[in-house]
């Protein structure tokens, strides 16, 4: 066995993670080792125990990972270990790292600058407007959109990398052969052939309430930095952004309206030090001193498509300023869907908000 293979084996073993084979790495020197020495041998490192030592012998026989090899060749996925050239060097930075990863599509190494996106499985038009715009913009200067592909804004923050032609990674909760949420397998594929979909499960586990706080470490893991649009105040956001943060990767959160409960999330994420986005360029001046200038030469894109609400907003303010409150009595729009098209405005750098809750058009005196 090579130490690639022992890798794919020890991902399939119950009971043994990544922190428990990295100490026992540690104390053989190799992955391909665990497989050598006797249950007393193992019993004798740190941690491990009898229960643990009895259990890891009986798994070597019993795994077949020369068969999950086969099948991932069949099915088209890509096994990628810890050791081998294509692992994302940011995964090997955290303290948990997986041994393996299921990739269908392709991991490239422009994916060192990616930013995730989460939030709420059951956000507003706000949030969902918000969250597409952002992925859009940040895909257009130059960065990987990752996120967990869950409906809501997962979804979104997906769509808008694809809308941007730029490249995005999908991390389930699950085996690639157990897909979750059905209703984003369309989704799922188009990922795919830009980006990749990305599992650290082997083929079978279905997802489960353990093994979403496993995914969401990765998707914090992959990335310079991870906004959080909407989330209420249980959030499984809310644990990728404290993943996050224990990563040293940064935080960032979108502000809502204090009156809905997707707000408290991001609003205690905030108070707690999170970096507040007021627009695009909330994020990318974070990553200045980080990243290439030739990469943000695209930040704002010359053509900037519009919707037509945002462009009845507009027409409405080319006579000058106006209050939020005149844009939705003259435009007719709901005032939560107002507010959705002036964040997205202001993300695509066409208006701006001043004190009192004034808006005017970027350009005009």
């Amino acid at each position: 066995m090579n130490e690639r293979d022992a890798y794919i084996a020890l991902n399939m073993m119950a009971k043994i993670g990544p922190v428990t084979v990295r100490v026992l790495v540690s104390a053989y020197g190799s992955a391909a080792a665990i497989f050598e020495v006797d249950e007393s041998d193992l019993m004798s490192v740190n941690g491990v125990g009898r229960e643990l030592a009895a259990t890891i012998i009986r798994q070597r026989d019993e795994i077949d990972w020369s068969g999950e090899i086969e099948r991932a060749e069949s099915m088209n996925v890509n096994l990628v270990t810890f050791v081998d050239a294509e692992y994302p060097a940011a995964l090997k930075e955290i303290h948990d790292p997986p041994l393996a990863l299921y990739v269908k599509g392709t991991l490239e190494s422009r994916d060192k600058h990616s930013i995730a996106i989460v939030g709420t499985r059951r956000p507003t038009h706000y949030g969902k407007d918000v969250g597409e715009n952002l992925a859009f913009h940040l895909g257009r200067a130059g960065f990987t959109i990752v996120s967990g592909i869950a409906t809501g804004i997962d979804t979104v923050a997906h769509r808008g990398a694809l809308k941007a032609e730029t490249r995005t990674l999908a991390v389930l909760g699950g085996a690639l052969d157990c897909f979750y949420p059905a209703s984003n397998k369309k989704l799922a594929r188009e990922v795919s052939e830009r980006g990749a979909v990305i599992s650290e499960f082997p083929f079978g586990k279905k997802p489960d309430k353990t093994t979403f706080p496993m995914r969401n470490r990765i998707v914090s893991g992959l990335s310079m930095g991870i906004v959080v649009v909407e989330a209420g105040a249980r959030s499984g956001s809310l644990i990728t952004a404290h993943q996050a943060m224990d990563q040293g990767r940064i935080v960032f959160a979108v502000p809502g309206r204090i009156d809905t409960s997707v707000a408290t999330g991001p609003h205690k994420l905030i108070r707690d030090g999170a970096v507040l986005v007021e627009g695009i360029d909330s994020i990318l001046e974070e990553f200045d001193c980080l990243i290439p200038s030739s990469m943000m030469k695209n930040k704002l894109s010359p053509k900037v498509e519009l919707t037509d609400d945002e462009q009845n907003l507009i027409k409405l303010l080319e006579n000058g300023e106006l209050g939020v409150d005149t844009l939705i009595r003259d435009s007719g729009l709901p005032a939560a869907k107002t507010n959705a098209v002036l964040m997205g405005l202001e993300i695509k750098k066409q208006v701006r908000m001043l004190p009192g809750r004034i808006v005017e058009l970027i350009g005009k005196m």
